[in-house]
C-alpha cells in the first residue's frame, strides 16, 4: 500500500491472481503462455492484467528461462564502410529492419559498433547474433563460435565450407544488373573497383565483371582499394585507374564510399560524370543519392533480407531446424540515377 505523497506501488502478479481468483502459478502460465490453463481462464487473467496496468518483471523472466532474450547485429566490415560520418549507412539500414522483427518475436537487438564488434562480442549478453557480411576467417564470428552461440551471416561467409546459416544477398545478380545497365548506356571500357579482402560481395562483382569482359572480349581493368580507407581510397583508386587506362568511360564502385570518391576524382581530372565517364555503385544508401550528381544503384532489399536474417537466428533459438541452411533476398533492383543516364558514345 502507497503513503500519501509516495509512489503508487505498481501491482504485482499476486494482485493479479487475487483479483482473477486463480494461483499465482496459473497467473504465470496464463501471461507466459505455458502450462494447461483453460482458454477462458487465460483470457480472464490478461483482462485482469491490463485492467490492474500489470507489467512482468522481465529481469526475472529472463533469469528463470536463462534467456536475455537480446541479439547481437555484429560485423568486421569497417565503419568507414558500414557507416561512414552519417551513420545512416548500410549497416543501420540493416539494424533497422532487424530490430523491428526482433521485436515482433519479444526480443530486443543490440547494435555492436562495426570497428568493436569482435572485442564487444566477448563479454555482451546475448542470446545469439546476426553478422553482416562476414570475410574469410572473421574475427566476429570466430568470437561467436568461441562462445558457442547461435549465429547467422547476412550475406553469404567467405567460407562456403562454414556450418553458418544465411541469407543470400545475390551479390552476382546486382553486379550483373549495374554492368547490363552501363552497356545499356553506351559504355564500352568500363572499370571496377573492390574492397580487398574475400568479402563475397566483392567476390561475386569480380567473378561477374571478368565474365562479362570476357564475353565482350575486353581486357578487365580492376583495382582494389582498403575497405577502411572510405572515399579517399576510392578517389586514389580512381585517379591512378584514370591515369593508367585514360580511355575509361565508365566506373562500377563496389562500395558507395568508394563511388562517392571516384566522381570527385574523375570531377579533378577535368572529366564530367557521366558525360565523360559513367558511375554506379552497389548499394542504394545516403551516399549513393546524396552524390553529386546522384549515384545509380541497387535496392537489396535489406529490410526483407534482414528480417529473414531474423528468422532463421530465432528458428535456432527455438531449437527447430535440425542442420543450417540458408535463404534468399529477394532479386536486386537497378535504381538508374544521373550518373549513369545515356549519353552519345562511339565504340
Amino acid at each position: 500500500m502507497s503513503t500519501p505523497g509516495s509512489r503508487p506501488r505498481p501491482p504485482t502478479i499476486a494482485d493479479v491472481a487475487r483479483v482473477a481468483g486463480v494461483s499465482r502459478t496459473t497467473v504465470s502460465h496464463a501471461l507466459n503462455g505455458r502450462g494447461k490453463v483453460d482458454p477462458r481462464t487465460r483470457e480472464r487473467i490478461k483482462e485482469v492484467a491490463g485492467e490492474l496496468g500489470y507489467r512482468p518483471n522481465l529481469r526475472a523472466q529472463r533469469l528463470r528461462r536463462g534467456q536475455a532474450r537480446v541479439i547481437a547485429l555484429a560485423s568486421s566490415m569497417p565503419f568507414a564502410v558500414a557507416g561512414g560520418p552519417s551513420r545512416l549507412g548500410f549497416y543501420m539500414e540493416v539494424a533497422a529492419a532487424a530490430a523491428e522483427r526482433a521485436l515482433v518475436h519479444d526480443y530486443a537487438l543490440v547494435l555492436v559498433p562495426p570497428a568493436q564488434s569482435a572485442a564487444a562480442l566477448h563479454s555482451v549478453d546475448i542470446d545469439g547474433a546476426i553478422v553482416v557480411e562476414p570475410d574469410a576467417e572473421d574475427a566476429a564470428l570466430a568470437q561467436l563460435r568461441e562462445r558457442g552461440l547461435p549465429l547467422v551471416a547476412l550475406g553469404r561467409p567467405a567460407d562456403d565450407g562454414t556450418d553458418c546459416p544465411y541469407v543470400d544477398l545475390r551479390g552476382d545478380l546486382a553486379a550483373e544488373l549495374l554492368l547490363r545497365h552501363l552497356h545499356e548506356q553506351g559504355a564500352r571500357r568500363p572499370a571496377l573497383i573492390v574492397a580487398a579482402g574475400s568479402r563475397h560481395s566483392s567476390v561475386d562483382a569480380r567473378a561477374v565483371y571478368e565474365r562479362t569482359a570476357a564475353e565482350h572480349g575486353r581486357t578487365p581493368v580492376v583495382r582494389t582499394a582498403p575497405e577502411d580507407g572510405g572515399e579517399r581510397a576510392g578517389y586514389e583508386s580512381c585517379a591512378a585507374l584514370l591515369a593508367e587506362h585514360p580511355a575509361t568511360d565508365a566506373v562500377f564502385a563496389l562500395v558507395d564510399a568508394f563511388a562517392v570518391g571516384a566522381v570527385q576524382a574523375i570531377k579533378d581530372s577535368g572529366r564530367r560524370v557521366p558525360e565523360d565517364v559513367m558511375v554506379v555503385t552497389r548499394y542504394d544508401g545516403l551516399r549513393a543519392r546524396t552524390c553529386s550528381p546522384p549515384l545509380t544503384a541497387v535496392d537489396l532489399h535489406l529490410d526483407q533480407a534482414s528480417a529473414t536474417a531474423v528468422e532463421l537466428l530465432l528458428d535456432q533459438l527455438r531449437g527447430e531446424p535440425s542442420t543450417p541452411h540458408r535463404a534468399t533476398a529477394p532479386a536486386p533492383e537497378l535504381v538508374a540515377r544521373e550518373s549513369s543516364r545515356a549519353t552519345v558514345r562511339s565504340d
